[in-house]
């Protein structure tokens, strides 16, 4: 330890990912917190475009300014049919990882209450009145914790609750050819070999010559990374790019799973971002869940003055849907293209979106289910009702 002395904050972050970062952006914007002290702790300096986040929406949001790029369409793809799917009244979004982090920093670097520090985070240990956060270069207390980082044993050390991964590599890549249409998403290809999984090919168009391509899969194990960018290949010559530069590359892994990281939670210590189940399990999309999540998050701080965090989750009748439908990819991962591609044939892409941020009704809901193959959920039910 560099410092023997412990400086105490009202708010600690243990972690700076998409969740952390949003959440104390709106704390700053709000101007309600200018009496807290808030420390931000991240081993990432978040000086690297390192992912990239996308999702739709209907109006304009806080983050605006940032988005690289708009589609109001977009292209569903199977072995079998091509579905070009009208967006409006929504838009598919794209922010660049490192956008977001500038645009974030920008704003909280300028508040005197706020602090972020590149250390790396080794201990949290909650005791009676405050909360102990160790690093590897110093100590600090809090009165409440807000914890990003991902601990996979909570999730993989059970067997009630299916865990599967949405693991993708994606290239940015400059072709000589002018083969993608920028007016377009392509939202899943699923016209790729699925070898027995859940497998699909996503585009994301800048011009004519240049796009994100991503190779993605849902399912419990990764590949090793030359499988993926073989794939990314093929798919790119049978495009006709026969020449072409990789400008940047992407991968990641995001956990699927209905698992109760809430459950975690305590008195002064709160999960949040993918440690508290904030992605959408059915899906691993990010963004939208997090943007509403930290603005719930938000407002609970500003209406209790002694939160106890262990209050903040609630859970709804769409995470039971996410657990159905992961409990048939974890058992019959070869399954995904069938149910995905029975969704988006005749379905109302509209209606789907609606349903994908939670916000339709039960008889929407029943809309979208019922466009989903019968057998395979039925027997998902009958497994999770009475396990």
């Amino acid at each position: 330890m560099q410092s023997s002395q412990i400086k105490h904050f009202n708010y600690i972050f243990t972690g700076t990912g998409l969740a952390a970062l949003m959440t104390v952006y709106k704390m700053a914007v709000s101007g309600k917190f200018s009496d807290k002290s808030i420390l931000l702790l991240d081993e990432d300096p978040k000086k690297t475009n390192n992912r990239t986040w996308c999702f739709w929406d209907q109006q304009e949001s806080l983050w605006n300014s940032i988005i690289s790029k708009k589609w109001d369409s977009a292209l569903f793809v199977n072995e079998d049919f091509k579905r070009d799917l009208i967006l409006k009244p929504y838009r598919y979004n794209q922010i660049r990882g490192l956008d977001f982090y500038n645009f974030v920093f920008e704003t909280i670097s300028k508040q005197s209450n706020i602090t972020f520090l590149n250390e790396k985070v080794t201990d949290i240990n909650e005791l009676e009145t405050h909360v102990f956060v160790g690093t590897e270069a110093n100590r600090y207390t809090c009165d409440s914790l807000f914890n990003s980082i991902y601990t996979k044993g909570f999730a993989l050390n059970q067997i009630k609750y299916p865990v599967l991964q949405q693991h993708f590599v994606g290239w940015f890549v400059k072709s000589k050819s002018e083969i993608f249409h920028p007016e377009q998403a392509t939202f899943m290809d699923f016209s790729v070999e699925q070898r027995g999984n859940t497998r699909f090919m996503y585009v994301l168009p800048i011009s004519k010559t240049e796009a994100l391509v991503e190779y993605t899969l849902f399912s419990e194990n990764l590949l090793p990374v030359a499988e993926y960018e073989n794939e990314i290949q093929i798919y790119l010559r049978n495009l006709g790019a026969d020449q072409y530069e990789i400008t940047e590359k992407e991968q990641g892994s995001i956990p699927m799973t209905c698992y109760p990281f809430w459950r975690k939670n305590t008195k002064r210590v709160l999960n949040i971002g993918t440690a508290g189940g904030w992605t959408k399990a059915s899906t691993g999309y990010t963004f939208k869940n997090s943007d509403k999540k930290s603005s719930a998050l938000v407002e609970f701080l500003q209406n209790n003055l002694s939160p106890k965090m262990a209050s903040f989750h609630q859970k709804s009748r769409f995470w039971f849907y996410d657990l159905l439908l992961l409990d048939i990819l974890y058992r019959h991962n070869e399954l995904g293209s069938r149910i995905f591609s029975s969704l988006f044939k005749k379905g109302n892409p509209q209606l789907i979106f609606k349903f994908l941020d939670e916000e339709t009704n039960l008889s929407e809901d029943f809309l979208v289910i019922l466009k989903c193959p019968k057998i395979p959920f039925i027997k998902a039910l009958f497994r999770v009702l009475f396990k």
